[in-house]
């Protein structure tokens, strides 16, 4: 049986819980202290890239087509804001490609170069090397239903084929009977053996494609997702090096 004694001091032993909540503030304060101030970032130290002129225009910076220490933070925390490997501040040729799309995306058909038609069309700028969609002309709403994205077109030689052109066949799984069995998943012919689809590699290497409008995976899905046998792929300009 208890006391009224032994009760008081249960009582006095136990603290109230608002000095338990301040006490558990204060330790974990002191722990984070103790484990010392954030590491600093680590120094900015990218060459003058190739296309370094660009990004200081683009980004506002002093143009000097030479590399500094602000200008490398400044490309770096835009290659960051695009999603662009590696985010070292060099201004090469995958972050100039970033600079295009981002420069595109308010408004990529401002020229008026991908006409309206009657169905959906997807218009593949090469001089720009970006894609995007446009709806049909009885559609309401943006004119642009996706895009712009880049996308890698035929090499000097090999280059992909202007003019309109419609989607014929679709094939999700497609392999290249050219190319040694390379993958060309979600693939959407509209010009010969010319498609739109995906590639695992890189966009910014090798020269170009074989003739074919190369994207990446994710928006190669998308745009089959988007488009159908029978919408339009309008093709115009000429890609560099070409």
């Amino acid at each position: 049986m208890s006391t009224p004694h032994a009760g008081r001091r249960a009582r006095r032993g136990t603290l109230p819980a608002g000095l338990l909540l301040a006490a558990a503030t204060v330790w974990a304060g002191t722990a984070a202290g103790a484990a010392g101030p954030a590491a600093p970032a680590p120094p900015c130290t990218a060459g003058t890239g190739p296309y370094q002129w660009q990004l200081e225009a683009y980004l506002k910076l002093p143009q000097d087509g030479r590399q500094s220490v602000a200008d490398c933070r400044a490309i770096a925390a835009f290659q960051r804001r695009e999603h662009v490997t590696p985010a070292n501040g060099y201004a090469g040729l995958a972050t100039y490609r970033a600079v295009l799309v981002a420069q595109a995306r308010r408004n990529p058909n401002a020229s008026g170069a991908c006409p309206l038609r009657s169905r959906r069309v997807a218009c593949v700028d090469l001089t720009r090397q970006l894609l995007w969609v446009n709806k049909a002309k009885t559609q309401k709403g943006r004119t642009v239903l996706y895009g712009p994205v880049p996308v890698r077109t035929g090499r000097a030689g090999q280059t992909t084929r202007t003019g309109t052109h419609t989607i014929y066949w679709k094939h999700k799984n497609h392999v290249s009977t050219i190319y040694a069995n390379a993958p060309m998943p979600y693939a959407q012919f509209f010009n010969g053996g010319q498609a739109l689809h995906g590639h695992r590699g890189s966009l910014y290497g090798g020269g170009g494609s074989g003739g074919c409008v190369n994207l990446t995976v994710t928006d190669a899905q998308r745009l089959w997702d988007l488009l159908v046998v029978g919408d339009f792929v309008h093709v115009w300009g000429r890609k560099p090096g070409t």
